[in-house]
């Protein structure tokens, strides 16, 4: 009877062990993301039909905007690179309908509220070229985490909408967006009007 329990037991073992060995699965791993080598900033001249000119990055290539192409005052900055792309459209307003441009502006902002943790606004201010802009930082995995326009608040205005080419995750697109949001602050310090 000793002898039969001790080959129960010895059986047991064996199964244990050729159960513990057989299943070697690895562990699941961590989600990450792809390391993004960030280039060094550097920047040109902007040479479009646009009455303006600005700074964009080299990083960049300055287009027609992709979807409305018949309207030559729409430009899209895209960054290939980081499957980026800031629409940008001008527009020439009169005096009164400054506000409802400015208003249809942030409006257009605020909409991406739903799924924005913060908007913050940013304003920017250039006398000498009378430049006048505000900034959009919309925190959060909204479609668009930036937002600007630029106005002379009289006869020009210019608006951009940064947005990515996938899902919006503010971790994944962390770095870049840090990179494109430097040029963006870029382009409107250094904006000017080609006819004031």
């Amino acid at each position: 009877m000793k002898r039969i329990n001790n080959i129960r037991k010895l059986i047991c073992l064996c199964i244990v062990l050729f159960w513990a060995t057989a299943c070697n699965r690895p562990y699941p791993r961590p989600y990450g993301y792809f390391r993004i080598d960030i280039p060094e900033a550097s920047y040109q001249k902007s040479t479009t039909d646009i009455p303006c000119s600005f700074d964009y990055s080299t990083q960049a290539h300055v287009t027609p905007n992709s979807y409305k192409k018949n309207q030559k005052d729409w430009i899209d900055i895209s960054y290939p690179n980081f499957n980026a792309r800031i629409h940008c459209s001008y527009k020439r307003i009169t005096p009164t309908e400054f506000m409802e441009i400015t208003e249809e502006a942030r409006n257009l902002a605020y909409k991406h509220s739903i799924k924005a943790e913060a908007i913050n606004e940013h304003l920017f201010e250039n006398a000498d070229e009378n430049v006048y802009a505000i900034l959009y930082d919309i925190t959060g995995n909204a479609a668009s985490p930036a937002q600007f326009f630029i106005t002379d608040s009289s006869t020009h205005f210019f608006r951009g909408a940064l947005y990515f080419n996938n899902l919006p995750n503010s971790d994944s697109i962390a770095p870049v967006y840090n990179f494109i949001h430097k040029d963006i602050i870029q382009l409107i310090e250094s904006f000017s009007w080609k006819n004031k």
